[in-house]
C-alpha cells in the first residue's frame, strides 16, 4: 500500500500592511474600488498614515467611505482615522510637474490652457499613464517634518485589467526606448518603485466568474513574464457561501423528494422551493469550481472574500470585507 500524499504546505504570506505601495487591479465590475476601501480603511484604523489613489475618470471611493460623497479631487480628502483618498487628473499632475521643473507658474498655465497643446496630448499615447505613475511615486517619496514618510501606505485603484497592463508597463517601455535625459531617469525611478519587492505588490481582484477568472490568469502570466512587479496572491470577491445551514446540507435533496402536492403553510408549493435550492446549489458549486481555476491558472494562493447581498454600500460593508483582506497571512 502506498503512503497518503502529504497534505500541500499553506504559504504564509506577508501582511499587506507591510508594503508601502498596493497597486490593484481587475477587471471591470470584480469590485477592485470596494477592495481598495475596505483595504485602506482596515488600514487606517490599525494606525496606518493611508492615502488611496484613485486613477480613473470617476470619483467612487468617497461615496464607499463617507456618507459625504462630495470628490475629493486632485487636492485630496480626509476621514476617519486620517485615511485620506484623492484622483490623480493626468493635466493635473502634468502641470504640477512642469512647475516643478520649469519653475514659471505662469507660463506653465498658459501652455496647458492652449487647446492645440491640449488637442497634441490628447493624441499622444502613454503620457497619462506615465505622468499618473510619477505622481505615484511623487507621494510615495513625500515625506513629513521629522523625515518620516508622509504616507505609510498607498493604495492605487488602478485600470482595469487590459488597461492595466499598459498602464503598468509604460516606465519600462519609456526606459527601453529613452537613452538618456530627465524622462529616462523619472521612469527609471519609477519603474524601480514598482519592481521593489520589499514595497510593492500588484494585487488582483477577481470573481468566481469564468471572464473573470481567465482575465485574472493571463494578468498574472503577462505580469510575471514581462512587467516584473511583485504578485503573491489574489483575491476572489463575492464569493457564494454554502447555501444551506449547516444542519441540513442536503435540503435541496430532501425538498425534492417532497410529493408534489405537499402542504407547506406559508411556503410556496414543494416544487418551486426544490427548484429554487437546486439553483443555490449549482450557483454555490459553479463558485467553488471558479475559485479552484483561479487557482490553477495562477498558481498564486488566494484570499476569498465573501458575497454580500445587497452590495457594497458603504463603511459598515467595508468592515465586512477587511477581515479576510486584513487575515490573509495564510492564504488558501
Amino acid at each position: 500500500m502506498s503512503a497518503a500524499a502529504a497534505p500541500r504546505p499553506v504559504p504564509r504570506l506577508r501582511p499587506l500592511l507591510d508594503r508601502r505601495l498596493i497597486v490593484v487591479t481587475g477587471k471591470g465590475g470584480t469590485g477592485k474600488t470596494s477592495v481598495v476601501a475596505a483595504l485602506g480603511r482596515a488600514a487606517a484604523r490599525a494606525g496606518r498614515r493611508v492615502l488611496l489613489v484613485e486613477t480613473g475618470r470617476d470619483e467612487n471611493l468617497p461615496r464607499l467611505l463617507s456618507r459625504d460623497a462630495r470628490p475629493a479631487g486632485y487636492a485630496g480628502r480626509a476621514y476617519d482615522d486620517g485615511l485620506r483618498s484623492m484622483r490623480i487628473d493626468p493635466y493635473d499632475a502634468l502641470a504640477e510637474y512642469l512647475r516643478l521643473q520649469l519653475g514659471v507658474p505662469p507660463l506653465v498655465a498658459r501652455v496647458l490652457q492652449n487647446r492645440g497643446f491640449r488637442q497634441l496630448m490628447d493624441a499622444a499615447p502613454g503620457w497619462r499613464e506615465l505622468i499618473t505613475l510619477g505622481k505615484v511615486w511623487h507621494l510615495e517619496q513625500q515625506t513629513g517634518s521629522g523625515g518620516e514618510p508622509l504616507h505609510e501606505l498607498l493604495i492605487v485603484d488602478a485600470p482595469a485589467t487590459g488597461h492595466g497592463l499598459t498602464f503598468l508597463a509604460v516606465p519600462r517601455v519609456v526606459v527601453s526606448a529613452v537613452r538618456a535625459g530627465p524622462l529616462r531617469r523619472h521612469a527609471s525611478a519609477v519603474e524601480a518603485m514598482l519592481k521593489d519587492e520589499d514595497a510593492t505588490l500588484l494585487l488582483p481582484v477577481a470573481l468566481p466568474e469564468e471572464l473573470p477568472a481567465r482575465e485574472t490568469a493571463e494578468l498574472v502570466r503577462r505580469v510575471q513574464d514581462a512587467v516584473g512587479i511583485p504578485v503573491d496572491r489574489v483575491v476572489v470577491n463575492a464569493v457564494p457561501p454554502p447555501p444551506f445551514p449547516a444542519a441540513l446540507p442536503d435540503l435541496d435533496a430532501r425538498l425534492a423528494a417532497l410529493p408534489a402536492d405537499a402542504k407547506l403553510p406559508g411556503l410556496a408549493d414543494p416544487g418551486v422551493l426544490a427548484r429554487s435550492a437546486a439553483h443555490l446549489r449549482s450557483r454555490f458549486e459553479l463558485g467553488r469550481e471558479y475559485v479552484e481555476r483561479i487557482r490553477e491558472w495562477t498558481g498564486l494562493p488566494l484570499v476569498t472574500l465573501p458575497w454580500l447581498p445587497e452590495g457594497v454600500r458603504g463603511p459598515a460593508d467595508l468592515d465586512r470585507l477587511a477581515p479576510g483582506l486584513l487575515g490573509a497571512e495564510t492564504a488558501s
